[in-house]
């Protein structure tokens, strides 16, 4: 009769175990290693949001050439005759074929300041794009190291998944000896399947990041990646003082404000050309056969800026106020770069100092402490959940450990985005 009550009571451990041994065994841990300089080659190459950045940066180099090219000329030809009842092309003198031809011509320098702003436009499109392949390679970079995370603590969990067995069993020896209560064993079952969630946690994120990485590369989403590798472990070397100035120094961003400011300017400076009358010169000939000889006429028109009150002065003021908004907006982006190197500055060598804080003080105290409660639990000296306690804390602070390590990664990465130091 009792050995029908263990087995019924055994049943539902059994067959959590084999659905523990099921999810080891489809677990992703020991996938195939992805190279990360193949992922940032690949992003560079395929991303669709780069490649449209590139189609609108070759839209406006083509503008500039159109900009300081003159308006197309215009021909006019026409029939003049004497009367309406008849064709009295060479039986009149009034009756004749004009051709003419006309150039406007705009006074000089607008041409030049037109091919000025085009061409800030496109120096600005160019540089934003240089802008947007960084934050492309930064967040490639950061979402590779989170995945890396992912996977280093699905091996924590691989790694310390024995010694929940060893204290599940220990649990159930002494329990089985009446030395300790069965809610010991229950406690240490509990934690075990507690892992067992966040391992699938885990692998359900792993999906989410391969997705990021897949559609920064321009790759179908459903695409599996392999499993990254640790890679170089990034440092910083220079002073923050030396990465905001090198920032300021080699960001696309500030170089592609400090286009649009070039553009601002030499539209201010259109706006008082406009203030000058452009000249359209005209030459024609009249043809009138017979008796009669053909005339010649060349003609100068200019437009007259009489409205100046309502069209060029509220240009002018129009094209300053962009100017002095260029000007607060570089002002603004070099606050931003200066204040988000600074965030991520203090980012990564707080997780430097705490890598070395975990690396050399707390997981050794943590795995010793575990050592020793485990050996006191098993004299009875402690109590089941003073042993899980101290496994709990071992665990945390190696995934802490590695949190650390991917947000140290990820920062550096963002500052190298504003400097130009991406490194791999």
């Amino acid at each position: 009769m009792e050995h029908r009550t263990d087995s019924r009571n055994r049943s539902p451990f059994l067959k959590v175990l084999f659905l523990a041994i099921a999810l080891f065994v489809a677990s992703p841990v020991h996938a195939e290693e992805m190279d990360l300089k193949w992922l940032i080659d690949e992003a560079l190459r395929n991303n669709r949001e780069m490649m449209a950045a590139q189609s609108r940066v070759g839209a406006f180099t083509h503008k500039v050439p159109q900009a300081g090219s003159l308006p197309d000329p215009m021909f006019t030809f026409g029939y003049q005759n004497d009367r309406l009842s008849s064709y009295t092309y060479g039986q009149s003198p009034d009756s004749k074929w004009m051709f003419e031809l006309s150039q406007t011509f705009p006074f000089a320098g607008k041409r030049g300041l037109k091919e000025d702003m085009a061409r800030a436009d496109a120096e600005s499109q160019k540089a934003s794009y240089e802008a947007l392949q960084r934050r492309v390679i930064s967040k490639v970079i950061e979402n590779y190291y989170e995945l890396f995370f992912v996977y280093r603590s699905l091996d924590i969990i691989e790694e310390r998944k024995s010694l929940f067995a060893s204290m599940e069993e220990s649990a159930l020896a002494r329990y089985s000896s009446g030395m300790a209560s069965q809610q010991d064993a229950i406690m240490a079952q509990a934690e075990k399947y507690m892992l067992l969630e966040k391992e699938e946690m885990l692998r359900q994120k792993i999906q989410t990041l391969e997705g990021m990485l897949n559609l920064a590369v321009g790759r179908d989403t459903s695409l599996p990646l392999g499993r990254p590798s640790m890679g170089r472990e990034a440092r910083l070397e220079e002073t923050l003082g030396e990465l905001v100035k090198k920032a300021y120094d080699r960001s696309p961003e500030i170089r592609a404000k400090e286009k649009v400011i070039a553009g601002a300017e030499a539209r201010v400076n259109m706006s008082r050309k406009e203030y000058f009358p452009d000249v359209t010169l005209n030459a024609g000939t009249e043809q009138r056969r017979g008796d009669y000889t053909d005339m010649y006429k060349l003609t100068a028109s200019i437009n007259l800026p009489v409205f100046f009150s309502s069209r060029q002065e509220p240009a002018v003021r129009e094209a300053q106020a962009q100017l002095l908004e260029a000007r607060h907006d570089l002002e603004a982006i070099k606050l931003m770069i200066s204040s988000s190197i600074r965030e991520n500055y203090a980012m990564a060598a707080s997780a430097q100092r705490l890598m070395e804080l975990y690396r050399s003080a707390l997981i050794p105290k943590s795995n010793q402490d575990y050592e020793a409660a485990l050996a006191a639990y098993s004299t009875g000296k402690v109590d089941a959940l003073t042993v899980v306690t101290r496994l709990k804390a071992l665990i945390d602070f190696e995934i802490l450990y590695w949190t650390q390590f991917s947000e140290r990664q990820k920062a550096i990465a963002r500052i190298g985005a504003y400097t130009g130091d991406l490194a791999e």
